[in-house]
């Protein structure tokens, strides 16, 4: 099988020069404007002259532009028909019978819950427990539908550690969170199909400067896979047009639980003391 152009990109990205590197920001922020008009409006939106738009095509062994852009359109057929198509088939199979949507995505839910407890590497869990607690810092990023999750598993962990934040959040720099990370510090990236680039970049960069990688994807073509030091990959079977994160969020659960079981008085005091502020600060409703 072919490497896709997510893939090519995080193994070349960093030989690239800055010219290089500026077209392929442009084209992984801008694949249906880079599909779907000519390669002279493509250069003068992006400010990247169309040269280099080839070049950067063969530098990632793609005879040509044509090529590359053949691709994407390819790419963004089978995500528009995949949704399209599951959302076809959710209203061909539930749409006059909406307990049977219920019963038929709780069977899902509960199928992949089951199978996540029964193939879940328990030793890698538990190492990469043992890394939260002895990071310096542990940063969070997710894209795209796992945006929330992450927002979750930052906000549970707030309460039993200062040293975890989220990269690229609210409109702080990807690349300033990510800078003076190493070996001392844990990156945990939550990506899945449409793979957002700028998770895969995050996770190959952090791996470059030895940071402890973990990943938590749903199939084993995940083009980060490659750059992580620890990965869960969570079965997300559903009748839904998108794929579930039932069992991603129950994964993210299981980790902050095991974290403050293990991190001793620090993490008790500290929850107790978040809530005390909120208090004060009126944030929780005592009736």
């Amino acid at each position: 099988m072919q490497p896709t152009f997510e893939q090519r990109l995080a193994e070349n990205y960093e030989t690239l020069s800055g010219t290089l590197r500026q077209a392929a920001d442009y084209l992984s922020a801008n694949p249906v404007n880079v599909a779907s008009r000519s390669l002279r409006t493509v250069s003068r939106e992006s400010g990247v002259s169309p040269a280099a738009f080839s070049r950067l095509a063969r530098a990632l062994d793609y005879a040509g532009f044509e090529d590359l852009r053949e691709e994407l359109r390819a790419k963004i057929d089978r995500r528009v028909n995949d949704f399209a198509g599951r959302a076809q088939r959710l209203q061909r199979d539930h749409g006059s019978d909406q307990a049977g949507f219920l019963d038929a995505h709780l069977e899902a839910c509960q199928s992949n819950l089951g199978r996540l407890a029964h193939d879940i590497d328990r030793d890698m869990l538990s190492e990469v427990v043992d890394s939260l607690i002895n990071a310096r810092h542990v940063v969070l990023l997710g894209a795209l539908g796992s945006t929330g999750i992450v927002e979750y598993l930052s906000y549970m962990a707030s309460f039993c550690a200062d040293n975890w934040s989220m990269l690229s959040r609210m409109g702080s720099s990807l690349g300033g969170g990510l800078t003076g990370l190493d070996k001392r510090d844990v990156v945990i990236v939550v990506t899945k199909p449409p793979f957002a680039t700028r998770a895969i970049r995050a996770a190959q960069i952090a791996r470059q400067q030895g940071t402890y990688v973990v990943l938590i994807t749903d199939t084993h073509s995940c083009p980060a896979l490659r750059h992580a030091s620890a990965w869960f990959v969570v079965p997300t079977t559903s009748p839904h047009f998108y794929s579930s994160y039932v069992a991603t969020l129950f994964l993210v659960e299981t980790l902050i639980g095991m974290f403050v079981s293990r991190a001793g008085d620090g993490a008790k005091d500290r929850i107790a003391e978040v809530d005390k502020k909120n208090r004060l600060l009126a944030e929780t409703w005592d009736g």
